[in-house]
């Protein structure tokens, strides 16, 4: 008699330690013993990352269909100094709806004992405790679920599986009439209609930014057309105001583009499909055919609406004349580059605003303020990289941001940025080229309007929009400046072997079809680290030569695989793409290991 038991590397799972302790449980503090027979999947998270958003929308359905089996965990894993603060965990768990525990991990303990390397990264343990697999980025809840089914019949049949209801328990709602605000937009009437994001509506406020007028939308997760009553949105964000007096909403994890129109009430869909873009599909073509990945916010410039779409780190524009979409800037790799359109780097594009020659954006991820001219070249005007941030006036080149996600054209032709994490409102001023404060103690603002002499701040955490007079003279700040909390990874100098690993999910084979099926771009801040390796290339090992007199860097690794279903009978077998961008903070020292491994999926067994 054979043993058909699935034969995987099993690993003793580590303890979950995080200082933050653990919400959504009611209180209960928990430890990996007191989870013994549920398979476990632990989701180490961040709230300021795309997608990390994303996996937790893969994960809705995966925790509703095993829901007596599996017991999802976020780990949330600070990157920003603010999101180690315990508050803003506590409201990035209810802005997000998420719907399992979550452990607070400020000082990333668990991170370092799973020896995590990205955001997201998901790891599985089975029923009796042991690791059993490892995936970072989006896209792998489908092999997950195969996992889990293979898992409930194995330890179903050896007695140690425990079914039952899990550890999650909702928090109570509260009664503010807005919750998590996104953005706002001054309407001609002069009242103020605003995505109220966390309840998937959009509130109307009179002038006085606080008496509701009307709700458009029914509130709870949804895409649906109609009048105010029947519409639906989920986590809606970006609002512009078109020509003809209607609005573009971006509806962000539908992936869409809505049209409200005030003047009837009713909702449509303008652009995508209410599916997630994934690598290889379509970026042009019409609007209701394209998908679209996580449209941040929208704007009105050069005669389109131009799209800051943040899951994939590029701006879009949408044509109303013709209804097409298209890509108009970035290439999906997630950095600051600068130059023509089709070659800039993004990071998580998170605001915008339009004036006559220039598109303004906010670049969260980079915690940068940049622009898009008329002659099709992108430019910074804030900002030096992804893990560089902080709270600094002063001359823009050595002036800093914290995660920034809007930005507001103001009538001096200077701008006013959100600088969401330090809870403050900047300004930069082009004639100038110099940074200041306009406004501090505000909490989590995600943007701002003018109306009149006044602009008005979106004040997210703080449920509310918040009306300051617009100062004169800014107010100076004591300069803090942050690097990334992630420790560096130690390496040797001189010659570094690059393993990206990746296992095709059970019932699966790389797609070789149409030729090789995986891709590997390497690159590195400052450019000098790399004496050799950069670039393009399908294999996933590469030979790195760094540079002995460059002794800390980030090596910028981005690596795609797809998958196919291994079935010869299957004509059309149903293919799935693996993909993940690694900022990997490094420090040159004699002695430290010669190889660096990153996991993409399944388990580095070397």
């Amino acid at each position: 008699m054979t043993d058909s038991t699935p034969r995987r590397a099993r690993v003793r799972a580590p303890e979950l330690i995080g200082k933050g302790g653990w919400l959504n449980t009611g209180g209960t503090q928990y430890t990996l013993a007191d989870l013994r027979g549920r398979i476990v999947v632990l989701d180490f998270w961040t709230f300021c990352c795309v997608n990390c958003l994303h996996v937790l929308d893969e994960l809705r359905e995966l925790e509703e269909r095993h829901r007596d089996t599996v017991v999802v965990i976020g780990v949330h894993s600070p990157k920003f100094v603010h999101e180690a603060e315990h508050q803003a965990v506590v409201d990035a768990v209810e802005r997000y709806g998420v719907g399992h525990p979550v452990l607070d991990d400020p000082e990333l303990a668990t991170w370092k004992q799973y020896a995590v390397r990205a955001w997201p990264t998901l790891v599985v343990i089975d029923p009796e405790g042991y690791v059993v697999a490892q995936h970072a980025g989006e896209g792998h809840v489908h092999a997950i679920e195969r996992l889990v089914a293979e898992l409930e019949a194995e330890h179903g049949a050896k007695g140690t599986l425990r079914r039952g209801d899990g550890p999650y328990v909702p928090p109570e709602p509260e009664p503010t009439t807005l919750r998590f605000p996104g953005k706002a937009l001054l309407l001609p009437s002069g009242n103020f209609l605003v995505s109220d994001t966390t309840r998937h509506q959009l509130v109307e406020l009179e002038g006085d930014g606080e008496t509701v007028v009307r709700r458009i939308g029914r509130g709870g997760r949804g895409l649906t057309d109609g009048p105010a009553d029947r519409a639906r949105f989920q986590e809606p964000q970006g609002l512009a105001l078109l020509p003809d007096g209607t609005v573009v909403v971006a509806d962000t994890v539908n992936h869409a583009l809505r049209r409200f129109d005030p003047e009837t009430g009713r909702t449509t869909t303008l652009a995508g499909t209410g599916h997630q873009w994934m690598q290889g599909e379509a970026t042009s073509g019409p609007g209701r055919e394209v998908r679209l990945s996580s449209p941040w916010d929208v704007a009105w410039w050069d005669g389109k609406v131009w799209v800051a779409m943040a899951g994939v780190h590029q701006l879009w524009a949408y044509d109303p004349a013709d209804g097409s979409v298209r890509v108009a800037a970035g290439t999906t790799n997630e950095g600051l580059v600068d130059g023509p359109c089709a070659q800039a780097w993004f990071a998580q594009p998170s605001g915008l605003a339009a004036t006559a020659d220039r598109l303004w954006l906010a670049d969260s991820e980079t915690s940068a303020l940049r622009w898009v001219g008329l002659d099709g070249q992108v430019h910074t005007a804030v900002g030096t990289g992804l893990f560089d941030f902080g709270h600094r006036d002063g001359a823009a080149e050595q002036a800093l941001l914290q995660h920034p996600l809007g930005v507001t054209a103001l009538p001096d032709g200077s701008v006013a940025v959100a600088d969401t994490y330090n809870h403050a409102l900047r300004r930069y001023d082009p004639a100038t080229g110099e940074v200041t404060t306009l406004a501090t103690d505000l909490r989590e603002p995600s943007d701002a309007v003018l109306a009149g002499g006044d602009i008005v701040v979106v004040e997210s955490a703080r449920h509310r929009l918040t009306r300051l007079r617009l100062p004169e003279e800014a107010v100076r700040v004591e300069s803090v400046v942050h690097r990334t909390r992630r420790a560096a990874t130690e390496v040797a100098p001189g010659r570094l072997r690059l393993d990206v690993v990746f296992q095709a999910p059970a019932g699966q084979k790389l797609d070789t079809r149409y030729g090789p099926s995986t891709r590997l771009l390497v690159s590195s801040t400052p450019p000098e680290l790399l004496l050799e390796g950069e670039g393009a290339d399908t294999d996933l090992t590469r030979e790195l030569a760094l540079n002995p007199a460059v002794t800390e860097g980030v090596l910028h690794v981005s690596a795609m695989a797809a998958s196919c279903d291994d079935d010869p009978a299957n004509e059309y077998p149903a293919c799935h793409v693996h993909q993940q961008d690694w900022g990997v903070p490094v420090r040159l020292a004699e002695g430290a290991a010669d190889r660096l491994p990153l996991v993409l999926a399944g388990m580095d067994e070397q």
